[in-house]
């Protein structure tokens, strides 16, 4: 770590303490990004923080301000701030080399998929200039300064991977030998290195070192690993072994020359097909054929999420259709950049330049179209155009020759092309997410690692499973995943797992050298409108899983059309999914991503009203339903809507729903969700000060502990029910809880206190309400317990009666059920039920 300041290199202002440097190094590497204070915790003492952990965090970060405000003028103050969870330090990309670093090898590797080599070679070596040694060396490393170390080395050795190979494509082989030699006795494992050292050795004239190279790889992934290299190397081990002309290159080509492959007199300027492709041959299938079967002007379009694997398919298909299309198949990709997409001229000069035109060439896009029709008149060509951004971009690009068709990338389905045929492409199924991973990895087919005991390939092959659900099919993430897996042979697919099951950090987790899951997804939102935006975060707040419209309506804040509304052009934009049934969904991993804009960008009285809203929304439908369990889809995603609010600070909604929610939590003996949820809603009155709903809470608590059997417990919390209920008046909430203690004296055999607790409990609830049938419930066991059946029927013919007035079927039922065991053969029952669906066993005599 060096931190230079005003006075310039030679002032030390790097903190010396081992602490601060763990606190600063997180802080940079997630340079404009809030870390959590947990986060900070972690990294620095992992699984033993000290009881004054936060307060000695806080002492951490005040003396860091102190000497970063000494490096330049008031710079702590102002870059260091308190954000919560934790903090955040505000950095100019400029002045930190990771992001300049990261900044370049993003610029270089855009120009090698563009074509540009000499660009690609020169920025690729400005980024690897900045490198000193491994993140960090002098500084101890938690578990996420361990995580960006491993991204970090794995972004520089890509760096240097893809500076070779444009390199290459500039024909700069002899140069490159003796570099590859030292950079393949420094990475053994990486085949990558070796096809280079392959590729400049026989382009260097001496084929015999470059087949003796593959040996020794071949030698030492055997000896090591038990498995041979792989197939996209054993593939350039034949095209050596053959002599394939093609594989040469002009020796020293000049600067920005685009490499164009001449075959037979065709033009080929097609990605490299990906050897690992796999899962999706259906969907291949009907490209092919759409390719080569449509009608004269038809052309293709695979659309789909971002990291779907939309470019793979295109490329794979466009190697496949080789026969149908002679005289050519050409690649663009029209959007570079992020955020960038080329300009019809642009993208027309890059289409004619790799089909060899190689003179000058007009500057208006007409004029260059009509070059590009002359080019294609009486050829058969595929043109394929990737990242298409839309209709606009694409309609000056489609061939007009009869024998040429355009295979276009996009993400929104192209609807205003009228001869368009679309393939929507959507995530792997498990089985093909597994065997994607497996085969981008390199592990065994089973799953197990070469080497690994045996019996434990079925534990493995689970656990790429579990790697591809936690992924959600994604390729890019699997591909992330299987690029983690294959640069480190000593991690697992259980390793990988336990990484990735956390939540909050799985985005940072699926980030390796070039490939940023995260980064790919947020080019998505930004191509969506600020209204679309607001409202893929904000839906965030909904229970996971599947949603209709009218709970998205709630959060949104809008009618149920103007929401549907916006929830389709959520779709259309590929941020959210939508099934056959009405319903919507987030892909697992953009639902992650919306959370982290939630927390980010979302103002904290816009969430917290959205979460109310939503609970509100669930409250009423409960409310309003003949059954409150009919009405929603299902406890545990209820309860989760009222942790939601309640973590918002919407207090008075998710009050409101834990109320909703007390019949069907009671009804169903849900003990679990019953007490998270009149617990989250006593914290909720009281925080609201709603005294009523506090004695609501407690005597709910009450009557789930006395179900429990936690007797003193229950006590406690209908005594305490009583007290609020005095405090505020309710005199129906006093006598519910009075009842509660009722039942309490019952249990102990305390039958005169009952009786004065039933008198009471009697006088205080309204004659008309499910309060006075629970006292007339109790009155009738009180009196079964005294032996005054007379009593107890006329007490349970009382409930039967208010239950029906009260439309209430289950309490009907309940009472039914006790008058038919009163009117039996006369016999003592062992057993009665005190409550419906709680029965409670006598005591042999």
């Amino acid at each position: 770590m060096e931190v230079e300041g005003s006075a310039g290199p030679d002032v030390p202002y790097t903190p010396r303490a081992a602490k601060l440097r763990v606190v600063l190094g997180l802080l940079l590497v997630r340079g404009g990004e809030v870390v959590s204070v947990e986060a900070l915790t972690d990294e620095l003492w992992q699984d033993d923080p000290p009881r004054t952990a936060t307060t000695t965090l806080q002492v951490y970060i005040s003396q860091l301000r102190k000497q970063l405000n000494a490096a330049g003028d008031g710079f702590g103050r102002e870059a260091l701030v308190t954000r919560q969870p934790g903090y955040v330090l505000r950095v100019d990309p400029e002045d930190l080399d990771l992001t300049r670093f990261e900044s370049l090898h993003a610029s270089g590797r855009r120009a090698l998929e563009s074509g540009d080599f000499a660009r690609a070679s020169a920025v690729q070596r400005q980024a690897i200039g900045l490198w000193r040694g491994p993140l960090l060396s002098d500084t101890p490393h938690g578990p996420a300064l361990d995580a960006a170390a491993v991204r970090l080395e794995e972004a520089g050795v890509a760096a240097l991977e893809q500076r070779i190979r444009a390199d290459l494509e500039l024909g700069r082989h002899r140069e490159l030998v003796a570099e590859l030699q030292a950079v393949t006795a420094r990475h053994p494992l990486r085949e990558e290195f070796h096809g280079h050292l392959m590729m400049a050795l026989f382009r260097a004239g001496r084929q015999a070192e470059a087949l003796r190279a593959f040996g020794r790889l071949r030698q030492t992934l055997v000896d090591e690993l038990a498995i041979e290299p792989g197939p996209a190397l054993q593939r350039l081990h034949r095209r050596i072994l053959e002599g394939d002309a093609d594989l040469l290159v002009a020796e020293a080509a000049p600067p920005g020359a685009v490499t164009v492959t001449q075959s037979r007199g065709r033009p080929v300027a097609l990605p490299a097909a990906d050897p690992a492709f796999t899962g999706r041959e259906d969907e291949l299938a009907r490209v092919v054929h759409l390719l080569t079967a449509s009608p004269a002007g038809a052309c293709v379009a695979v659309a789909g999420m971002p990291g779907v694997g939309k470019t793979a398919l295109a490329v794979e298909a466009a190697h496949r259709c080789a026969d149908a299309f002679p005289d050519g198949r050409l690649f663009v990709d029209l959007e570079p950049e992020p955020g960038r997409p080329l300009t019809a001229a642009q993208a027309l000069v890059r289409l004619l330049r790799r089909a060899g035109e190689t003179g000058s060439l007009p500057e208006a896009a007409e004029d260059l179209r009509d070059t590009l029709h002359t080019y294609l008149a009486d050829r058969r060509v595929l043109l394929v155009l990737d990242h298409a951004g839309s209709e606009a971009q694409v309609r000056p690009l489609l061939p007009a020759g009869a024998g040429c068709r355009a295979l276009l990338t996009m993400r929104r389905t192209p609807a205003s092309l009228g001869s368009v045929r679309t393939v929507s492409l959507a995530p792997l199924p498990p089985e093909a997410a597994r065997t994607l991973l497996t085969a981008a990895s390199g592990t065994s087919a089973g799953g197990r690692a070469p080497g690994a005991k045996a019996g434990a390939g079925v534990d493995e092959r689970a656990a790429l499973l579990e790697v591809a659900g936690l992924c959600g099919g994604l390729p890019l993430a699997l591909r992330s995943a299987a690029a983690q897996l294959a640069a480190r042979p000593h991690w697992t697919a259980h390793t990988l797992a336990d990484r990735l099951r956390n939540a909050r950090d799985r985005l940072d987790a699926l980030r390796v050298g070039e490939l940023d899951v995260r980064d790919v997804l947020l080019t998505c939102c930004a191509m969506a409108t600020a209204e679309q935006r607001r409202a893929f975060r904000l839906l965030a707040l909904l229970p996971d899983g599947p949603f209709a419209p009218g709970p998205a309506a709630a959060v949104l804040g809008l009618g149920t059309e103007a929401a549907g509304r916006m929830i389709e052009g959520l779709v259309d934009a590929r941020l959210l999914e939508a099934d056959e049934t009405g319903r919507y969904r987030f892909h697992p991993l953009l639902r992650l991503l919306a959370a982290e804009l939630l927390a980010r960008h979302e103002p904290e009285d816009s969430a917290r009203d959205a979460a109310g809203r939503l609970a509100a929304a669930y409250a009423g439908a409960l409310t309003a339903a003949v059954r409150p369990a009919d009405a929603a889809p299902g406890l545990a995603v209820l309860v989760d809507v009222l942790r939601t609010a309640h973590a918002r600070g919407a207090w008075p909604a998710a009050l409101g729903l834990a109320d909703a929610l007390s019949g069907g939590l009671e009804s169903q003996a849900a003990w679990h969700h019953w007490r998270t949820a009149h617990t989250l809603g006593l914290d909720a009155a009281r925080r609201a000060r709603d005294r009523g709903g506090e004695a609501r809470m407690l005597r709910s608590l009450g009557d789930l502990a006395w179900q429990q059997r936690e007797l003193a417990r229950c006590e406690e919390l209908y005594e305490a029910a009583v007290r609020a209920a005095r405090g505020c008046a309710d005199g129906q909430e006093h006598g519910r809880a009075l009842v509660g203690l009722v039942d309490v004296r019952l249990d102990a055999g305390a039958f005169d206190e009952a009786g004065a607790l039933l008198d009471s409990a009697l006088g205080a609830l309204p004659e008309h309400s499910a309060a006075r049938f629970d006292a007339l419930r109790a009155g009738a066991l009180l009196a079964l317990d005294q032996g005054d059946e007379a009593t107890a029927t006329a007490r349970f013919t009382a409930c039967r009666e208010l239950a029906a007035a009260l439309r209430d079927r289950r309490l009907e039922a309940y009472a039914r059920r006790c008058l038919r065991r009163l009117g039996g053969t006369g016999e003592s029952d062992p057993a009665v039920e005190v409550r419906p669906g709680v029965w409670r066993l006598r005591e042999a005599a």
